[in-house]
């Protein structure tokens, strides 16, 4: 089985936009670190909230020095340090991108959308960039 590992920012932007569910349709499962977990659980109070911990294809754990297949996470900064390691990246535009691939959303514009509604910043030159990819 792969070793999928997310941070913190994807899986707070699929739960703002209600598409949490696409890891697993996409993955099967996916592993989030302990810190990670906790730092969702300091979000109660968001109308989005979800309590991972309730989830059976999530797994929280304690990471050691094992080698993920993939990890999924937004920051540069994140992303600079994981290619460093020669780590395998997405992030949650990515996430969206291969969910139309597979057919499992019709199209991107509305999620894009929901995610600027919910405060997540993307550049215009990325969103038309993003958009022309997926061909909308």
């Amino acid at each position: 089985m792969r070793k999928i590992i997310s941070n913190t920012t994807p899986l707070i932007t699929l739960l703002s936009i209600s598409k949490l569910e696409l890891l697993k349709k996409i993955y099967g499962k996916i592993i989030i670190p302990k810190g990670v977990y906790e730092e969702i659980e300091q979000g109660k109070y968001k109308p989005y909230y979800t309590d991972l911990s309730l989830i059976d294809w999530i797994e929280i754990k304690t990471i050691k020095d094992s080698k993920p297949d993939l990890v999924i996470i937004d920051e540069k900064l994140g992303r600079n340090y994981a290619k460093h390691f020669d780590l395998k990246l997405t992030g949650t535009i990515g996430i969206l991108l291969k969910s139309k691939e597979l057919k499992l959303i019709t199209t991107i514009k509305p999620f894009i959308l929901a995610m600027t509604e919910n405060g997540i910043w993307l550049n215009e030159k990325l969103i038309n960039k993003i958009l022309e990819i997926a061909n909308e």
